[in-house]
């Protein structure tokens, strides 16, 4: 029995890699020369979380491509981003800004908002370019233009909310199992000044905790649906935020 061969399909137009340099390389004409480092660093981040995350969300087909090009040695190894095309740029925006730029990055306010900035000139010029759709582009500028507002006041949230629960100083050692919710991430369900509630998974079954007392400021940037990194503590009858790491907008 002959064995059959797997045809995987070879992308058609420029990589990844090829397009970034090209946007790069149109801004250069009219940006400022700090403005022009500040894309370059956030298209370097996007290289790399497209490099070493991007490939989960392949078909089967397509990582067979990728584990194929991606283990050879020498001048046959490629990355991700010399192997697919412009179109997984615009697929990948939303965990490149609502994960690795908070999570793994940990960058600061400014950087943050370039990222969004950034990510939104490259979608429309994706599309202006024709190398994604318009509704693809469209959808890309959408998700960077939020990012870029909100991604900068969910840092400043967490940041107060990390102060806040540090001050606290509660031993969690000291506290009845019924009365601690470990370190996961839990969804903002209700915001009011001074207060939040949270959506927590307790016996199988999604309950709403709160009113958790937080400050002020956390609460006027912070809204429904975004998530939090947290670990939760009943103390005085209150739940209280223990431990905080990230807030993550929706």
């Amino acid at each position: 029995m002959g064995v059959k061969i797997v045809k995987i399909p070879q992308p058609t137009g420029p990589d990844i890699r090829h397009v970034l340099e090209e946007f790069l390389e149109a801004q250069r004409t009219r940006l400022a020369p700090r403005t022009l480092a500040r894309y370059e660093d956030v298209l370097d981040l996007l290289r790399s979380y497209l490099n070493g995350y991007a490939h989960e969300r392949l078909s089967a087909t397509e990582a067979t491509r990728f584990e194929r090009s991606y283990n050879a040695e020498g001048e046959e190894h490629r990355e991700f981003c010399d192997l697919f095309g412009p179109e997984k740029i615009v697929e990948n925006l939303g965990g490149f800004l609502g994960y690795f730029m908070i999570r793994k990055v940990m960058a600061g306010e400014d950087l943050l908002r370039a990222a969004g900035t950034v990510t939104k000139k490259l979608s429309k010029w994706l599309a202006a370019k024709g190398y994604v759709s318009q509704e693809a582009g469209g959808e890309a500028t959408e998700t960077s233009a939020a990012a870029a507002r909100d991604l900068p006041r969910a840092e400043r949230a967490a940041r107060v909310l990390r102060d806040a629960a540090d001050r606290l100083d509660i031993d969690v050692a000291q506290l009845a199992e019924e009365d601690y919710l470990e370190f996961d991430h839990f969804t903002i369900a209700r915001v009011e000044p001074g207060r939040l509630w949270l959506e927590v998974r307790e016996d199988r079954k999604m309950r709403v905790r709160g009113p958790i007392p937080a400050p002020e400021p956390a609460t006027r940037w912070l809204r429904p649906g975004w998530t939090i990194s947290c670990s939760l503590g009943r103390v005085r009858n209150s739940w209280r935020l223990l431990e905080v790491a990230n807030v993550y907008p929706a």
